[in-house]
């Protein structure tokens, strides 16, 4: 694979995604094409009993590629990217994101579709789309889910990041470590504790039943706000402004419209 790596740890009950562009792990067409691959070999293997997710080198994502949210290819872009949560979804399997650094975007959104979040200290997440013009479909639904509405749509309207410590305290992040290594070791002691002992088979039956109403929300209206994206915000002349000044290094002139 040309961006991401796949190793198996556990006795291969372990499967870990390693997001690694060489910059910032952008989930562009081709990350986000070999993911879904891979997702499609480990709901085939029964023996799977967790998928965590980490980014290779000092961040974890900074998100979704912005270049293929033009106009022509913003369309394209989303149901490829959606297809991602869709696939979580029907796979069942348990998920931990494994965060450092910058988590922002799709790098947030890839995150917040797992079960649980382990971050250290230098974690830094946020959905900064409103800052381009444009609007995260799957945050804009998850988000109040797992945090409330009322912190969900601060975070969504402003786009500013926030710290490890306070994501933990919004109940967004399980547990904040003080390094890589911590957080591994933990990591390594609650799989041994809490995952091997069980049954992949039943995990994911447990998954999907805790899951049913984050599942209905989110296969029923991520739909509808993809549309609202593709037919009507990409129509406007903002949305356009905010990508294309961001692709041109430039400050946007917005026109309100």
């Amino acid at each position: 694979m040309e961006k991401l790596k796949l190793t198996y740890t556990h006795d291969s009950a372990v499967a870990n995604i390693i997001m690694d562009d060489g910059k910032g792990n952008i989930l562009d067409d081709v990350m986000m094409n070999e993911m879904l691959n891979v997702f499609n070999d480990l709901k085939s293997n029964k023996d799977i009993k967790l998928i965590t997710f980490e980014g290779a080198g000092k961040h974890f994502s900074f998100g979704a590629s912005v270049e293929e949210h033009t106009k022509e290819r913003a369309g394209g872009m989303l149901k490829t990217f959606h297809k991602l949560f869709y696939s979580i979804m029907d796979m069942g399997i348990p998920t931990v994101a494994k965060i450092w650094g910058q988590c922002l975007g799709g790098g947030l959104e890839l995150a917040l579709a797992c079960n649980v979040i382990y971050t250290d200290k230098t974690a830094r997440l946020g959905q900064p789309e409103i800052m381009l013009g444009v609007f995260p479909p799957p945050a804009s639904i998850i988000l109040p889910l797992k945090i409330g509405t009322a912190r969900a749509e601060e975070l969504l309207i402003t786009g500013r990041s926030i710290s490890a410590e306070s994501g933990q305290e919004m109940g967004l992040i399980n547990e904040v470590y003080d390094d890589i290594q911590s957080l591994n070791s933990a990591l390594d002691t609650w799989i041994e504790k809490f995952i091997l002992p069980k049954s992949a088979s039943s995990l994911k039956f447990a998954i999907k039943a805790a899951r049913t109403n984050f599942n209905t929300i989110l296969k029923s209206k991520l739909p509808v706000v993809e549309k609202m994206y593709v037919d009507q915000l990409m129509n406007t002349e903002d949305a356009n402004e905010g990508i294309n000044a961001f692709i041109e290094k430039r400050k946007p002139v917005w026109k309100n419209c």
